[in-house]
């Protein structure tokens, strides 16, 4: 069920999310989310981004988040794409569409799987800003996302 992929060329966000419902009748909703690179981080301005990743580990990352969302909701299809490479601020880095056969559903499966793709795939982000590169360090607020989804948190479906 699940489609992932990591890649350095850009998506088509719009192809991507039909692709969910082309020549299916069962589906009642989609949920989507699409992450952009922003020109300012952390006080800084951003000039460019490079995301590094791991092949094949960071594809099964993916895979397993996706597996997990979908033993835990009733969904009908699910893609991510990952963007990996330079980027620009405004540039689409990441994509989670999620279709099902009710909206609860398809919007829960996709903050799931953004908050745990944000802390459990195995991608590095590297800014350039007017006083140097530096990495991206995982945010606490990301963890705590992420946290909500075990057992006993409240967003677990």
């Amino acid at each position: 069920m699940a489609h992932v992929r990591v890649q350095e060329a850009p998506f088509d966000a719009g192809r991507e999310i039909a692709a969910l419902t082309e020549g299916r009748r069962d589906v009642g909703a989609v949920a989507t989310f699409v992450g952009l690179v922003r020109d300012l981080n952390d006080g800084a301005a951003v000039s460019r981004m490079t995301l590094e990743h791991y092949p094949g580990m960071t594809e099964r990352a993916l895979e397993d988040i996706c597996a997990q969302a979908a033993a835990r909701w009733d969904l009908l299809d699910l893609r991510v794409v990952h963007r990996v490479g330079p980027l620009v601020p405004g540039d689409a880095i990441v994509l989670v569409a999620v279709s099902s056969a009710h909206r609860g559903e398809a919007f829960a499966a996709c903050e799931f799987v953004m908050d745990f793709l944000k802390t459990r795939a195995p991608f590095w982000k590297k800014e350039e800003t007017p006083g140097g590169e530096r990495w991206v360090e995982a945010r606490a607020s990301d963890d705590e996302a992420a946290g909500r989804w075990v057992e006993g948190g409240e967003g677990r479906g």
